[in-house]
C-alpha cells in the first residue's frame, strides 16, 4: 500500500513556503509586474490619440483600423492630393505603379526627406538619385516617358521599384487619362 503521510508531508512542504526551485522566479515575476504597471500608468497618462491629437475611446480606436484598399487608376492630378497633407494616406508612383507608402510616413510624408515625391511620380528622381523639385514632371504636362535615362539610371530605378514592391502595398497604377 501507499503511505499517504509521505504525500501529505510533501504537499504541506511545497504549499507552506516557496521551494528553492520556484523562489528564483519571484524576482522575474516582480520585474514583469513592475513593467506592466509602468505601461498601464503610461497608457492612462498618455492615452491613444488620433492624428489630430484627440483622445480616442475604445470604440473610436476600433474605427481607426485601416480601410480596405481598392486598386485604383490614378492620373497625375488625382494622385497629387495623396501627399499626407490634403489626404491622410501617402501615395507615390514608381514606373507607373502607385504604392501606399503611408507606413513610411516619416520618410515620404510632410517634413520627410522624400516628401516632394508624395502624391507624385517619383521615377525620374529615384533613377537619377535626386530629390530636387525639378526632377518632378509638372502635373499639367504629359507623363514622363523616362526615355532619356541611361543604363545605370534604369538599373537604379529598377532597384527602387523592387524596394517599393517588397515593402509597400501596390494600390494602383498611374495613367495619362482615365
Amino acid at each position: 500500500m501507499v503511505d499517504l503521510t509521505i504525500i501529505q508531508n510533501y504537499y504541506n512542504s511545497i504549499s507552506s513556503s516557496p521551494s528553492s526551485e520556484t523562489a528564483h522566479y519571484i524576482p522575474y515575476l516582480n520585474a514583469f509586474l513592475a513593467i506592466l504597471s509602468v505601461y498601464l500608468v503610461y497608457r492612462i497618462i498618455f492615452p491613444p490619440t488620433s492624428p489630430n491629437g484627440q483622445v480616442l475611446n475604445a470604440q473610436q480606436q476600433a474605427k481607426q483600423k485601416p480601410q480596405p484598399v481598392v486598386y485604383t487608376k490614378f492620373t497625375p492630378t488625382t494622385l497629387q492630393p495623396f501627399n499626407g497633407i490634403v489626404e491622410e494616406r501617402v501615395l507615390m508612383a514608381v514606373k507607373g505603379k502607385v504604392y501606399d507608402v503611408s507606413a513610411g510616413r516619416s520618410f515620404y510624408g510632410p517634413g520627410g526627406p522624400y516628401s516632394n515625391f508624395a502624391g507624385r511620380d517619383a521615377s525620374r528622381g529615384l533613377a537619377k538619385g535626386s530629390f530636387d523639385e525639378e526632377m518632378l514632371t509638372p502635373i499639367d504636362e504629359p507623363m514622363d516617358t523616362l526615355g532619356d535615362l541611361n543604363a545605370d539610371e534604369i538599373q537604379a530605378l529598377n532597384d527602387w521599384e523592387q524596394h517599393f514592391a517588397g515593402k509597400y502595398l501596390l494600390c494602383g497604377e498611374l495613367v495619362e487619362h482615365l
